[in-house]
């Protein structure tokens, strides 16, 4: 078992005094409480660290030896609170953003460059998948911060509402339109291939990709109607258009991240960085 830095100190006081109540009282504990962190700590070693008489106590070969360490291991620990205190207290340190691939790209530009060069110890790492994978590498810690589309709401996560899109069928002149391109793996995809259906919409042949940014581009270039968000749909180079009558999905692109960590200072900088960036969407969604 781990010794803990509290019996650590202790021991050293004790080694420095030779003197279990003198040692206990400079330490601001009872001597009971003392005397049962000396034991815990000779468990841990396995061996006595003091021999005992009247007048005192005498270190044991064993604690003479752990003396000449435990200093260091003091020290080390109080880098390592220091440090970890740090990444509460100061915008520092490494930390994990996710999104969708192409939510990263109407995203990232625009907060990134500036809150790098505001914070030059933050270290931004990047992390790309479904929204719902994101929103689970969240909750299970592995992400720091996601942007994500229509969250399910969860007792560990804070949500933050962004922005809204809208998910639909595009085309381009003189498309063919008998192709279907989309990713059938997103739930916006599923759910208007259901409406399409149901509306008696029907496609000869449909061409599955997981990019939108493919997707976009096939559709600009007449090979077919694309499912694609609008957000997707207008960066296009080719002007593509919504096709009439299509039906909609409507999007809620949300920032999340654990509720523990919303007093951290560096989680609160990409908080503030990524909403500021979306200030005028939100205020006119309000």
């Amino acid at each position: 078992m781990m010794p803990s830095p509290a019996d650590i100190s202790y021991f050293v006081e004790v080694a420095n005094t030779l003197n279990v109540s003198r040692a206990a009282e400079r330490l601001g504990i009872s001597q009971p409480s003392l005397s049962l962190a000396l034991r815990r700590l000779e468990t841990s070693v396995g061996a006595p660290l003091f021999t005992r008489s009247k007048r005192g106590v005498a270190l044991t070969q064993a604690g003479k030896q752990l003396l000449t360490h435990a200093r260091y291991l003091l020290q080390s620990w109080e880098s390592i609170r220091s440090g970890a205190l740090a990444s509460v207290n100061e915008i520092q340190g490494s930390y994990t953003i996710g999104c969708h691939p192409s939510v990263a790209l109407y995203l990232l530009w625009r907060f990134l460059p500036g809150l790098l060069r505001e914070h030059p110890k933050l270290d931004i790492r990047l992390r790309h998948d479904l929204s719902r994978k994101i929103a689970e590498d969240v909750v299970s810690m592995k992400i720091d911060v996601g942007v994500v589309v229509n969250p399910v709401q969860h007792s560990d996560l804070v949500i933050h509402r962004l922005c809204e899109d809208e998910v639909t069928l595009w085309t381009a002149p003189r498309a063919n339109k008998s192709i279907l391109i989309c990713d059938p793996d997103l739930l916006q995809s599923q759910s208007l291939l259901k409406k399409l259906k149901k509306a008696g919409m029907n496609f000869e042949r449909t061409i599955n990709s997981s990019s939108l940014e493919v997707i976009a581009d096939l559709t600009a270039n007449g090979c077919g109607i694309g499912i694609l968000p609008s957000r997707v749909a207008d960066r296009t180079l080719k002007k593509i258009q919504r096709v009439p009558k299509a039906p909609v999905f409507y999007d809620e692109h949300c920032l999340i991240y654990r509720v523990e960590n919303k007093n951290v200072k560096s989680i609160q900088a990409l908080n503030a960085a990524i909403r500021g960036s979306f200030e005028g969407e939100m205020s006119k969604a309000a």
